[in-house]
């Protein structure tokens, strides 16, 4: 039997992760090569990508597990995508964008949810005739600043010159698929992603009356397809720059709220997943729509057709760590007259700063001695959206050191994802066992946290930070007919390692976490006024 293989692209926040799959009875990884590329924070609250740079990153990449690997290039059955969702990438007719990419972290558009959404009578902070109007055909609503309706909004309003040229409007992956083959399209869960889709049994498109109600212009939106579905194939220039060769299918992917959960194996009614990237998150699969306006949580649409997966995101999760690595763990201000990375010694056994900090920060007791850590270091989404929120290090003493405040972190991220999991029991019961992905999964003491913090047991699989990329190969299987159904992922992904939560440390993390969510009402008046 002739061997097929799948080319997987999972495209971050911060870098792109390409992948080869053998597709066989199983999904096997052959290679995988990362290549990061730039988020440009701006002063206003604007957080740009520039799409060349993906597509170099991808074509970088691409060239690393084709020499790896070796394989015949016509073999390569399909192509597909697992990617960050909720970006705005404005395209003229010929595919080019008019602009940098607007990310999912940009939040300038504080002027038109307040004229678009936020005014008049009001539940949740929306108009309560646009919000019930908004849930009864999408099953959400438009209620944060960094929704993509409000972004497509601020283009619109400040640089009109620009959005004259708009064409069709893109997220990150439609983009990608856009260069590869020429088509304009956007699968089932983006298009629910800018909240105009509706979910009605039937319709299953792009709502004319959500646009007229919030003046987007309906012939901007491209076609929607399936996450299984072929979106076209390699056109002839993007195959010579990528190596493969043209005529290769590529399929429609998912985001990374959606195929995340499909390689973490957690693709059952009730399974609940917790991602640990730049990003954090809490999902658990439901069949139907369900939506909590007041914290933010709310069920969206997934790759398996459906299925949703009702999800509350946090912004920043390891991104703090980054943040920590760079600026407390470092000596970044040259205090010091020579300066050397730990890991450059040959006498240390870690192979990078993460491990590292890891180790030491394993020996400070749970608790961190009583230091709380706010991951909200680009605002906060739910269960509370606030903009201006930001990260805090409350409750330092005189014996509190680097350790301590490196441990606080990565509680920190614990606890909010530990009050996502209790805001969304009040809707739907979250499994008892949970699959934790991500890079976060890589460091034992993070998934002991976790499963401490929250007393739910954790398990992880091989290889948690390609989960993206397994779902997008999955998506690939059953496009290809060669898996029948997304949900007989589950049987593909096996439990790698399980973590039972301590007992003993629940009163510690039980005090902390009290106090964790009065930090943000005890302080949101201080956050408005330093950074409206």
């Amino acid at each position: 039997m002739k061997k097929q293989y799948a080319i997987t692209y999972d495209i971050g926040t911060t870098g792109v992760k390409t992948c080869i799959f053998e597709l066989s009875e199983s999904v096997n990884l052959l290679a995988g090569a990362s290549e990061g590329y730039n988020l440009y924070v701006l002063a206003d609250g604007g957080a740009e990508q520039e799409p060349d740079e993906w597509w170099d990153a991808i074509c970088s990449t691409t060239a690393k597990v084709l020499e790896e690997t070796n394989i015949d290039v016509s073999d390569v059955a399909g192509i597909s995508f697992c990617s960050q969702m909720q970006g705005l990438v404005l395209v003229d007719k010929d595919g080019v964008p008019v602009r940098r990419a607007m990310s999912y972290m940009d939040q300038r558009a504080r002027e038109q949810i307040k004229k678009g959404i936020a005014h008049g009578p009001k539940v949740a902070g929306a108009n309560v005739f646009k919000l019930l109007r908004s849930l009864q055909i999408t099953g959400a609503a438009a209620l944060s600043v960094k929704d993509p309706v409000w972004k497509y909004k601020w283009v619109e309003e400040n640089e009109p010159d620009l959005f004259s040229r708009v064409h069709k409007w893109l997220d990150v992956k439609e983009y990608i698929i856009c260069r590869m083959t020429g088509e304009f399209c956007m699968t089932q869960d983006s298009a629910f992603a800018t909240l105009l889709y509706d979910i009605r049994k039937g319709k299953q498109g792009f709502s004319k009356d959500i646009c007229r109600m919030l003046n987007v212009n309906y012939a901007h939106l491209p076609k929607v397809i399936k996450s299984t579905d072929k979106a076209g194939v390699l056109s002839e220039e993007a195959a010579s720059q990528l190596g493969l060769k043209s005529g290769t299918a590529v399929f429609g992917g998912g985001g990374d709220a959606s195929l995340i959960g499909v390689g973490a194996g957690s693709v059952s009614l009730g399974d609940t997943h917790i991602y640990i990237g730049t990003s954090g998150w809490v999902s658990t699969v439901v069949d139907k729509s369900i939506v909590d306006a007041a914290t933010m949580v709310a069920a969206i649409v997934g790759a398996d057709e459906g299925k949703f997966n009702y999800f509350a995101e946090l912004e920043t999760a390891g991104k703090c760590l980054e943040w920590v690595r760079d600026h407390l763990a470092l000596d970044e201000i040259g205090i010091y007259l020579e300066k050397k990375d730990v890991t450059d010694s040959y006498e240390c056994e870690h192979r990078t700063l993460y491990d590292y900090m890891m180790s030491v920060v394993s020996k400070i007791p749970a608790g961190s001695g009583g230091v709380i850590f706010t991951p909200w270091l680009h605002g906060n989404r739910c269960p509370f959206e606030d903009p201006n929120a930001r990260g805090i290090f409350f409750n330092i003493g005189l014996e509190t050191g680097k350790s301590e405040l490196i441990r606080a972190v990565l509680e920190g991220v614990c606890y909010h994802l530990r009050w996502f999991l209790e805001t969304q029991e009040k809707k739907i019961k979250t499994s008892d066992i949970v699959r934790l992905v991500g890079g976060g999964a890589l460091s034992e003491l993070t998934c002991q946290i976790l499963a401490d913090c929250t007393g739910k047991t954790v398990e992880t699989v091989d290889n948690p930070q390609n989960v993206g990329a397994m779902g997008a190969a999955v998506v690939i299987a059953v496009g290809l007919g060669l898996c029948p159904l997304i949900s007989d992922a589950k049987s593909l992904i096996p439990v790698k390692k399980t973590f039972a939560p301590n007992k003993d440390l629940k009163s510690v993390y039980d005090k902390n976490y009290e106090v964790y969510k009065n930090l943000y009402n005890s302080n949101k008046k201080n956050f408005a006024a330093l950074n409206e």
